[in-house]
């Protein structure tokens, strides 16, 4: 079977949402390498998504690696695995990384695959992706899948340029619920059904803040 690429999979599946509260399905804990050009705008990030170990073996089994079940992959295997969920990119899908300078988006470029590794049992696949260039101050970054299938977590490592720096807002789960059951109390079932997009209620925010030069 051909490898699913799982972010797209809620969208694909079109799983219906529980009035019991939202529930991801896969965990990816999510690191970004920002590059700066020469006058110190961002120019492209290297994302790095570790999966969970469970979700990991679904498309290792799914796939036909490691089946001695060592935990090491061939260089062919790795060959084979690299870019397994960037095959399938659906029109209108932005890769589950949104970027703001205030209520601007910034449009990122399709993703490049760059490395893939099997590390404790977890896929850890890298990507860059080129924007910009835009200035780092002031720019929020949020990781997240809009069906909320897939549970982001900016875990880090999170690189930027000389003289930036970081904070990272968590979101409060008990509004997001409340917003989350308000939601479904305004859709009828079929719409419930065709899917419900509550990513960004659950999402981290990450906001960039840089010290003049001197």
């Amino acid at each position: 079977m051909k490898p699913l690429r799982p972010l797209a999979l809620a969208a694909t599946l079109c799983l219906p949402v529980t009035p019991l509260g939202a529930h991801p399905h896969v965990f990816v804990d999510v690191a970004l390498h920002f590059t700066a050009d020469a006058e110190g705008r961002l120019t492209k990030v290297e994302v790095i998504w570790s999966y969970d170990d469970f979700f990991s073996l679904l498309i290792l089994t799914d796939m036909g690696l490691d089946p001695d079940g060592d935990g090491a992959l061939t260089e062919a295997e790795l060959a084979q695995l690299k870019g397994f969920d960037l095959v399938e990119w659906p029109e209108g899908f932005e890769g589950d990384l949104y970027m703001y300078h205030g209520e601007t988006k910034i449009a990122l470029a399709h993703p490049i695959p760059t490395g893939i590794a099997l590390d404790k049992g977890r896929i850890v696949a890298t990507h860059t992706r080129s924007f910009g260039p835009v200035k780092a101050e002031g720019l929020r970054v949020e990781a997240y899948d809009p069906t909320y299938y897939v549970a982001h977590s900016l875990a880090g490592p999170i690189t930027l340029p000389k003289g930036c720096a970081y904070t990272i807002t968590e979101p409060d789960l008990d509004e997001s619920q409340e917003q989350f059951r308000k939601m479904l109390s305004e859709m009828t079932a079929e719409e419930q059904f065709t899917g419900v997009e509550v990513g960004n209620l659950y999402s981290e925010s990450l906001i960039i803040s840089c010290t003049a030069p001197s």
